[in-house]
């Protein structure tokens, strides 16, 4: 067991001598069992923990007070601000609130200022770069303090990225200790470890781009700074206590985690900053960003889970859909045509769909909001077909960039493309079969549901991917009900079951629900006043459709958040900070002008901004207080154990997350990992999770030796862990394979005497190797 004190020795240089430092006690986190899961931590919330991770107590405060952005204001009125003696001592006396009472007017002034939009483009790029070096600062805190990273070893840290997390960062490490990038890259695009004894391009199947590219910058960084004679890294020795060997310990950019990471990191911090300057945008009003930042940090749990899982896809590509959102939010508001925003348009939807397979989808969701607006007359003809056409082009070019991957032609995203296209070409004729407007917009919508997703399974079916799972397959079974083990292995998981009851009542409590609400509210009163006046054929109410076009798309936008967001926990990080930019249209003019004439409007958001602060505040010192460092002590002895008892080539089978680890700390060959999309994968995995069903040895052992596999990796904990009803692994094989139903559990025989088909060579408290005979 890690002891709670560890020692530092850090090495100046070769020949100096180390000095010792003793860190804070920290509470290390005990080795168990591990849950089938394709991802551990996946709601937004912070992960539930198994014996692997129980939670563990302590505190860490970060600066969080009020700050002022009015910088000229503040600069005029400095001589009212400071008070004399005297003055505070006649405040004192004349009553023991006339302090308070003199530091809320100061506050409602700075208030009323960011209301009144009285800064310049420099100070509202500077307050977005303070936000996000504040949201970098709160990630990296957060991070630290869960795990205590800096103090753990290389191999600690690689076992830290768990599940599909260690998969992708393997081939970021394949990549910076090749000879060179091109040979790194060569040897990734041709991989033979990861699904053995196939040959496959792992940047088209996993989406490793931004893999590629930090390790692109890793590699010149280290070049650049080796050039100028800079050190990368400070390297310290970490004691543990007996019978654990003493491990070395690397901070620094010279470090390939921690470069990582910290990639990660800055880009969402960067995002923070993006999301001040959307805020402000469509609200009007730099108090809007204010409001909008506040409600992803009071709701920061709800809204991502990069801090817990930052490897993952979603890290990566979700700050590229808050820009996408915010150039089309400008394209949709401003009248004249500016071919930058076509193309900052273009760029972004790439970079968003790129890293993320499930990335499509979210941008059908946003083709049908904008149809419906076309259709009604929101969005101007012209303009909406510049629109489809860059989305056209970037499906287009992630098509080539990502070697002609079928998906990208396959998806509802390009099918409702092209029906859009279609129906636009076609409108005149629609239009005769309409008796009136209301009966055009009908037509138009059928047509376009039914096109979309009669074109999706016919390209499917045409580009041989009909076999792939979707994300929509997933709506689809949780909706129908409709189980089997594939679809069991994703549902059974907390982060694709439905919401949580209690999180409403979360957003409730920091009032984000019901100021979204009120804000919502408002919106469809002015679309069905739209609608009205539209059918009576009021001219004046088209040329007024064109002004709401943003609001109208980012309500519909929320719409089909929040149904994903209730069909699948984990697309809670779209619904999240989308609530947040909608919060920040409490301050537009345009829809609140008529109360701000009546009423002290800025004492009203101060007042909501303080009553939110109460449970956010909450939230915060929770997520703060979050204290513990990462051990695994079983796994480490597996791995060690591989690295010096089995020879290169052998090749492993077992559970998803332990295949990844083994990937990318021992680099053997594996036939299954956790990228569970692929059908060839989806029935390997089948075969190798066969030992935790109720079949004979005899038939488990014959067809792992189909797959070459020489060693079984047995987790006891999958033979008995059980997330929720019916979603244990025996339960799940008797509803896949009924006929065996009635046969005892063959991993239950495993672990009694595995023999004569399978020989235990390696066992401790959680896993045993098993030698395919």
């Amino acid at each position: 067991m890690v002891g709670p004190t560890r020692s530092k020795l850090r090495e100046a240089s070769p020949d100096a001598r180390q000095s010792s430092r003793t860190t804070q006690a920290r509470r290390r986190r005990g080795a168990g069992t591990v849950e089938p899961q394709l991802e551990r931590g996946a709601s937004q919330e912070r992960p539930k923990r198994s014996l692997l991770q129980p939670s563990v107590l302590g505190c860490r405060n970060l600066a969080g007070g009020a700050r002022s952005y009015a910088q000229r204001r503040l600069r005029n009125l400095n001589a009212q601000h400071y008070f004399q003696l005297e003055e505070i001592t006649k405040l004192l006396l004349l009553g023991r609130f006339q302090i308070l009472h003199a530091l809320l007017d100061q506050l409602r002034e700075k208030v009323q200022a960011l209301q009144m939009n009285r800064f310049p483009h420099r100070t509202l790029f500077g307050v977005a770069t303070f936000v996000g070096i504040l949201h970098w600062a709160h990630l990296i805190t957060l991070f630290e303090n869960d795990r205590h990273f800096s103090h753990l070893s290389s191999l600690e840290r690689e076992m830290t990225f768990r599940t599909e997390m260690g998969l992708y960062y393997s081939y970021f490490k394949t990549i910076i200790e090749a000879p060179s990038f091109l040979e790194g890259l060569w040897m990734i695009m041709n991989d033979r470890l990861t699904e053995y004894p196939l040959v496959i391009n792992t940047v088209k199947r996993f989406h490793l781009y931004p893999e590629v590219v930090i390790a692109y910058c890793y590699r010149t960084v280290m070049g650049l700074m080796h050039l100028f004679g800079i050190e990368a890294k400070t390297c310290w020795n970490v004691t543990r206590m007996e019978p654990l060997m003493e491990i070395q310990s690397c901070e620094g950019l010279g470090d390939p985690a921690c470069f990582y990471i910290s990639v990660i990191f800055i880009l969402n911090g960067l995002m923070m900053g993006l999301f001040f300057i959307y805020g402000a945008y469509l609200s009007g009003s730099q108090l809007g960003g204010l409001i909008t930042v506040m409600c992803y940090f009071f709701n920061h749990g709800e809204a991502t889970r990069v801090m817990w899982t930052p490897p993952l896809r979603e890290s990566f590509s979700y700050p590229f859909l808050v820009l996408q959102m915010y150039v089309l939010t400008i394209i949709l508001r401003t009248s004249t045509i500016n071919k930058k925003l076509y193309m900052a348009l273009c760029f972004s939807n790439v970079a968003f769909m790129l890293p993320w397979q499930f990335a499509q989808f979210i941008l059908f969701t946003q083709i049908a909001s904008l149809f419906p607006m076309y259709v009604v007359g929101y969005i101007e003809p012209s303009k909406f077909q510049k629109i489809i056409y860059m989305n056209m082009c970037s499906v287009v070019l992630c098509f080539i960039l990502m070697f002609g991957n079928p998906m990208y032609l396959s998806s509802y995203y390009s099918s409702s493309l092209l029906v859009t296209w279609a129906i636009m070409q076609k409108k005149n004729k629609i239009q005769k079969l309409g008796s009136n407007e209301l009966h055009f917009w009908l037509i138009q919508g059928c047509a376009w549901w039914s096109g979309t997703i009669i074109l999706k399974f016919l390209t499917s079916k045409i580009c041989g991917v009909s076999d792939h799972i979707r994300l929509s397959d997933l709506i689809a079974a949780r909706i129908l009900r409709y189980t089997d083990f594939d679809t069991l292995i994703y549902t059974c998981a907390p982060e694709f079951d439905f919401m949580e009851q209690a999180t409403p009542l979360r957003y409730t409590r920091t009032l984000l629900l019901p100021l979204v609400l009120v804000i919502t509210y408002f919106i469809f009163k002015k679309i069905v006043r739209d609608i009205i006046c539209v059918l009576c054929t009021n001219t004046y109410a088209k040329k007024q459709l064109l002004e709401n076009g943003e609001l109208i798309f980012h309500t519909l936008q929320l719409l089909a958040f929040t149904v994903l967001a209730t069909l699948i926990m984990r697309l809670k990080l779209f619904l999240t900070p989308h609530m947040c930019i909608m919060a920040s249209l409490i301050c537009s003019r345009r829809l609140f002008g008529w109360l701000f004439c009546r009423i002290h409007f800025e004492n009203v958001v101060f007042g909501i901004l303080t009553m939110m602060s109460l449970q956010g505040y909450v939230n915060l010192h929770n997520q703060w207080s979050i204290m513990g460092e990462f051990t695994n002590l079983p796994q480490e002895d597996l791995i060690h154990w591989i690295r010096h008892n089995t020879r290169p080539d052998a090749v492993f089978a077992g559970a998803m997350p332990t295949m990844a680890s083994i990937k990318l700390s021992t680099l053997h060959p594996i036939v299954n990992h956790p990228h569970y999309e692929d059908a060839d994968l989806r029935a390997r995995t089948k075969i190798v999770y066969s030992a935790y069903s109720r079949k004979s040895a005899v038939e488990v052992r014959d067809k792992l030796l189909q797959l070459h596999v020489n060693y079984y990796v047995l987790e006891e904990a999958w033979c008995v862990v059980r997330t929720k009803p019916g979603c244990s692994m025996l339960e799940i094989w008797d509803v896949e394979d009924p006929s065996n139903a009635a046969n005892p559990p063959l991993c239950s025989v495993l672990l009694k005497d595995p023999r004569p088909y399978f020989t235990t060579v390696f066992q401790n408290s959680i896993y045993r190797v098993l030698k395919v005979n």
